[in-house]
């Protein structure tokens, strides 16, 4: 799906031609960089400005995602739920954005595997989860 959307960019704000996909993918590697950012975010949700990752949250994001899962990304992005539902707009055509599910919907202090198992979960139900 295709839609004419006014986005903020570094240079101020245009008009752009935007495809939102939604999808899944079945991937057994992707949840441990769940666990990885529930456990230590680094970085990897800063914001210059409001929907605007930082170089370095990108950086994280990218050696992350590519080292846990055997990927080559170019650029990765991992965002939050709200960020998501706010309609967040990708920075770069070469972007990949990998939406981040809610720390809030696991029990803290759960074991590893548990959150591990919850991590699949939940990539499968967050819209363009991780």
């Amino acid at each position: 799906m295709a839609i004419i959307r006014r986005v903020l960019t570094t240079q101020g704000v245009e008009n752009r031609d935007i495809t939102q996909p939604t999808l899944s993918y079945p991937d057994t590697d992707l949840p441990r960089v769940i666990v990885e950012v529930w456990n230590d975010r680094r970085h990897i949700l800063d914001r210059d400005s409001p929907g605007i990752p930082t170089q370095q949250a990108v950086d994280e994001a990218t050696e992350l995602v590519n080292r846990e899962t055997g990927m080559a990304l170019r650029r990765a992005v991992i965002i939050t739920e709200e960020e998501h539902d706010n309609h967040y707009t990708m920075q770069d055509d070469d972007e990949i954005v990998f939406v981040l599910p809610n720390l809030s919907r696991v029990i803290r202090g759960s074991s590893q595997h548990q959150l591990l198992e919850s991590a699949k979960l939940l990539m499968a139900c967050t819209p363009n989860g991780i």
